[in-house]
């Protein structure tokens, strides 16, 4: 058990980082002196350094504020990084070698978790967009929540929702297991595809992690699965378990799908309820299963029916999962964080549904060597289904190179005669506007970073 009670602030090594970055701004809005290091800039440190955050860009314990340096007040502090820090950090080896309360963001996290309702979202793809549904219904609903989302809500344009409710909706990440260390009432895993094997080795051992995330489900609590993946699951003793898609069978399920111009309409039953006719206006056949989900947990906490009709209409999706940045008749521009086979298949898929027929273009920056060596193959095969790739070279994120392993190992593997590889700084200018049709950015490196750059070149040559 972690002990706040004489902690005047805490410093999160990582700020930036989309789970670090709603941590932080928990606990200052919670009273706290809050600091951090990041390496770059960013529209999260701009927001944390609007909320009265401290935040430094170089790795510099000379830039540390004197609350987090003095000797005198090392116990009055608490240290919080994420394991995507290089062990050779600076900073976190003045934490580590001056014996200060050091602490993985999954261990602040589960601290949390053990005093709160837990409803967490474990999946390999899907987590973030179905915990940030799960917030949406009950945040529109009497019922209300806290949440830590894995991405920015475009319905409250932040990562971090705080309620008055017993609820708190959280991402079950497995990268280092870090969902070992939640206490969820209820849960959800979405998928199970092979990814992370850098920690895990094969998939086997991945799902046995999986597994033992959900053995932590307190008794008497609700496990709500994918229907495709029910079998690789083992079901704890005094948890009741449910499955969720669009197949017949499953417990919480969803039919009678139409997509008209601007919208989907489907039906959605329940063991106990149908409610039919809603209405979504979010881009997917693969988010109606999504919503499925949502929508089960929602009606486990309390949401009514005419709460939850409200809130699927209004839904407005999360920034980089399927985010249209432009859609104007002839060009669109579709942004999205897909970085693994399957995510990105699920994305190719939403694409064609939505812009049937028409022309689509892919930019793609690979994540991690590791991931990059791991399924070469599958990422050539999903990306041969664009239209047109244009391949960047890897991010290494918290990665050192690993020798042979760069993009050219999925370039070499695709069969696409439309396809090439660029330097992503060469983007912004070398990009050839005249023939786009359908743009999709994909990537969870620094590839955001040229979504503005692309919106205001298309919106300055093209849309006119």
């Amino acid at each position: 058990m972690i002990e706040f009670e004489n902690i005047e602030g805490l410093y999160f090594v990582g700020i930036g980082g989309i789970g670090m970055s709603a941590l932080a701004l928990y606990f200052a809005k919670g009273g706290y002196r809050i600091a951090g290091y990041d390496r770059s800039e960013s529209k999260i440190t701009w927001s944390l350094s609007e909320n009265g955050c401290t935040i430094t860009y170089k790795d510099d314990v000379e830039k540390l504020p004197d609350l987090f340096k003095n000797n005198s007040t090392k116990n009055k502090v608490l240290i919080v990084y994420t394991p995507a820090i290089p062990s050779e950090s600076k900073i976190l080896s003045f934490f580590r070698n001056n014996t200060y309360l050091i602490y993985k963001r999954s261990e602040i996290l589960g601290e949390i978790s053990a005093n709160t309702d837990t409803l967490a979202v474990a999946g390999t793809h899907g987590k973030t967009t179905v915990s940030t549904m799960i917030a949406h219904l009950l945040k529109q609903s009497k019922i209300d929540c806290s949440a830590f989302l894995g991405g920015i809500s475009k319905n409250y344009d932040s990562n971090l929702l705080l309620g008055e409710s017993r609820y708190t909706v959280m991402e079950a990440d497995e990268f280092d297991r870090s969902f070992h260390r939640l206490s969820p009432l209820m849960a959800v895993v979405t998928s199970l595809d092979a990814d992370h094997l850098d920690i895990y080795g094969d998939q086997k051992t991945m799902i046995n992690a999986y597994n033992e995330f959900c053995a932590k489900i307190k008794k008497g609590g609700n496990l709500i699965v994918n229907s495709r993946i029910r079998n690789e699951i083992v079901v704890p003793k005094d948890v009741n378990c449910f499955t969720y898609g669009l197949e017949t069978g499953c417990d919480f399920r969803s039919t009678d799908i139409k997509h008209t111009k601007d919208y989907y309409s489907f039906n959605f039953h329940s063991p106990s309820i149908t409610i039919q006719d809603l209405h979504f206006a979010f881009p997917g056949i693969i988010n109606i299963e999504n919503f499925t989900a949502a929508i089960a947990v929602a009606l486990m906490c309390g949401v009514t029916e005419h709460e939850i009709r409200k809130a699927v209409l209004l839904f407005q999706g999360v920034r980089r999962r399927f985010d249209i940045r432009l859609n104007i008749p002839g060009l669109a521009f579709v942004d999205d964080y897909a970085h693994h086979p399957e995510e990105i298949r699920a994305c190719i898929k939403c694409m064609k549904e939505y812009f049937t027929g028409r022309k689509i273009t892919g930019i793609f920056q690979p994540h991690l060597f590791s991931r990059t060596r791991d399924h070469a193959e599958g990422f050539a095969k999903i990306l041969d289904e664009l239209d047109e790739v244009i391949l960047l070279p890897i991010y290494p994120a918290r990665e050192k190179p690993i020798e042979g392993v760069s993009s050219e190992m999925i370039f070499s593997k695709m069969k696409s005669t439309r396809k090439r590889m660029m330097a992503k700084n060469d983007i912004p200018g070398k990009l050839n506007t005249a023939n786009l049709d359908v743009l999709l950015t994909i990537g969870a490196g620094d590839i955001d970073s040229l979504v503005e750059p692309i919106e205001e070149k298309l919106k300055r040559e093209r849309a006119r």
